[in-house]
């Protein structure tokens, strides 16, 4: 049989299968695998340089932020804060360390962290150029964006107070 006749008359996913032989293995044969792969898995870990292991915690932390990002769904407990606090503990930074860093006053830092200040694009920026580019500023913007989106949509009160700045509503028209 020809290849372009096999390539005519099957789809990718057959092919596929067609190659592949499947891999039957007993419980007591994947425990054994798992173990292996575990083993060898922390060899390697165990022979990382400290640089590698940083670089290796940034890109997890950088991948979990895009991914929360995509998502596009705002949940309170993952505010600015709480990836700003995951970075100075992949960075091994104690928080007045890390304010000397970036050159911000330690308690703006504390405020941010505990969502009681919010951050303005120099951090950002600082961020960006402390992680040696590997977390961009727009991600960190993106991350604000999402929780002012979110916090302009469910903020009753400020809806309430805003009300007496509206006349003559299209409503109303």
């Amino acid at each position: 049989m020809s290849i372009k006749k096999i390539l005519t008359e099957n789809n990718g996913e057959q092919i596929a299968d067609s190659m592949l032989m499947p891999a039957r293995i007993t419980p007591r044969q994947k425990a054994k695998a798992d173990q292996e792969l575990a083993a060898h898995r922390k060899k390697r870990q165990e022979s990382m340089s400290s640089d590698d292991k940083l670089r290796y915690q940034l890109m997890q932390l950088k991948f979990k932020l895009e991914n929360y990002i995509k998502k596009g769904h705002f949940e309170p407990t993952h505010h600015f804060g709480y990836y700003l606090d995951q970075y100075l503990r992949v960075t091994g930074r104690k928080k007045k360390e890390f304010a000397v860093d970036i050159q911000i006053h330690q308690t703006q830092l504390s405020n941010i962290i505990k969502n009681r200040r919010e951050p303005n694009e120099s951090l950002m920026i600082r961020l960006e150029l402390h992680s040696r580019n590997m977390i961009p500023a727009i991600d960190w913007f993106k991350l604000h964006e999402m929780e002012k989106g979110y916090q302009i949509k469910t903020d009753r009160n400020l809806r309430e107070r805003e009300k007496q700045f509206v006349t003559h509503s299209l409503q109303e028209l």
